[in-house]
């Protein structure tokens, strides 16, 4: 750093009073500007200099009723300007922002991820405290939206989710200062329901495997129950896909459309978009299938697992894909018209075939047949390291489960146990074929 010395003269005692006055009313003229009090409408006002963004002045009013009120605001947002650095000077209501955040998350989200806090958002957060101001946002704001999901008849994990939405929603906020602390931070979140799921046990599920071998068509809902594949994993299994292993390294989902116009063309759907376009994280990996369906990577890698196929699956598959017509997407499984699954329709045709073999009684989802899947492989006395991998719940990475032989040869004879436990318990009128084991 140069230093210049200035070789003026030093000035007399009367300029330098002169000159310190000045300095001194300009000293008080900033601090006035810095905290700038003010009787206006009815209501004192203060004012505090924040620091500048972009070469712009930056400020932030406070408003009471009274000058000791406005005094002690002030006094607690000095304090927070030196522990933050900085403050949100923009109030905006909650809905504000929620849609703000909504459309900024879009872009660094799985699909199905963005569609819970889009539906949250909307269903919940927004009818129940979205005309509070963000900054002014309590404890008692996040149990009106706790309590209002328990209202409308959902679970407390509806209001676990919602909860859950809103945190990560506000950390945003604080990063963009736009909030100084976390208001779900300031309640308890709800306790995540206990929900008994309805599951098959082994009677039940043998009935169900002689009821789907029956007809071509059904043998979808086989695979999901001897594979305890996720609903995507097999509706988007491709023909190539499927040898001595079953590969589960992808899964069919439908990817919502999104305005690719900006909102200008009025339309209030973005599949009615005429630029529609989707919205995804640049690393999100996907295959087009047809219209919003897509091929999509499961969204941690040990969900990215390789099964061993064995009888009665086994052949149950050659036999379908060897029959089945040939349709442009090489999947193995179609509609009828040889048109991709969607998922939504694969749940409903679910629960067509629950209620046509076990009653209306019965409420077993089709994810649920993995819990179903997983009490047959602990009844097959199928080690549990090994259910893990095979249902994809495993902290093993991907690499870890191509390269072992040895675990591949356990995961076989894991597989041939559950066979073999559905074979010992079969009735004459399930297919001896379909039930024939594969020799070790």
């Amino acid at each position: 750093m140069t230093y210049v010395v200035s070789a003026r003269r030093r000035p007399s005692g009367t300029a330098r009073s002169r000159r310190n006055t000045t300095h001194e009313r300009a000293h008080h003229a900033r601090e006035r500007r810095r905290f700038r009090l003010q009787r206006q409408q009815g209501l004192w006002n203060g004012t505090i200099e924040l620091p500048p963004l972009n070469g712009e002045r930056r400020r932030k009013t406070i408003r009471r009723k009274n000058k000791k009120d406005l005094l002690e605001a002030l006094a607690e947002a000095k304090s927070e300007l030196r522990r933050l650095g900085d403050l949100p000077t923009k109030s905006q209501t909650v809905e504000q922002w929620f849609r703000y955040w909504l459309k900024q998350v879009a872009r660094e989200v799985r699909p199905n991820t963005f569609d819970g806090y889009k539906r949250t958002v909307t269903n919940h957060i927004i009818p129940a405290i979205g005309n509070v101001k963000l900054d002014k946002l309590t404890a008692t704001h996040m149990r009106r939206v706790h309590d209002g999901i328990l209202a409308k008849g959902l679970s407390s994990t509806t209001a676990l989710l919602a909860h859950r939405t809103m945190s990560a929603s506000f950390k945003i906020a604080i990063r963009e200062g736009r909030l100084s602390r976390n208001p779900a931070m300031l309640t308890a979140a709800p306790r995540k329901a206990n929900v008994q799921l309805d599951v098959l046990d082994l009677p039940e599920s043998l009935s169900l495997l002689e009821h789907t071998l029956e007809t071509p068509e059904r043998i979808v809902w086989a695979t999901y129950l001897l594979t305890a594949a996720r609903r995507g994993e097999i509706i988007g299994l491709e023909r190539d896909r499927v040898s001595d292993v079953l590969d589960l390294s992808w899964q069919l989902q439908r990817i919502p459309y999104v305005h690719g116009c900006g909102g200008r063309c009025g339309r209030r759907f973005g599949g009615d978009c005429p630029d529609r376009t989707i919205s995804v994280p640049v690393d999100y990996e996907s295959r087009h299938i047809a219209g919003g369906l897509y091929w999509t990577r499961p969204k941690s890698n040990k969900g990215w697992r390789i099964i061993p196929l064995v009888d009665p699956l086994r052949s149950v598959l050659e036999r379908h894909i060897h029959t089945a017509p040939e349709n442009p997407h090489g999947l193995v499984f179609t509609r009828p018209d040889g048109a991709a699954y969607d998922p939504k329709v694969a749940s409903a045709e679910w629960r067509t075939i629950m209620k046509a073999k076990f009653g209306e009684d019965r409420a077993v989802r089709l994810h649920d047949l993995r819990h179903t899947t997983v009490d047959l492989l602990y009844l097959a006395d199928v080690p549990e390291d090994l259910i893990q991998e095979i249902v994809g719940h495993s902290s093993r990475t991907m690499v870890q489960e191509y390269k072992s032989l040895r675990n591949q040869v356990r995961l076989k004879s894991g597989m041939q146990q559950l066979s073999a436990l559905l074979a010992e318990f079969s009735t004459p009128a399930l297919p001896a074929a379909s039930l024939e084991l594969v020799a070790p």
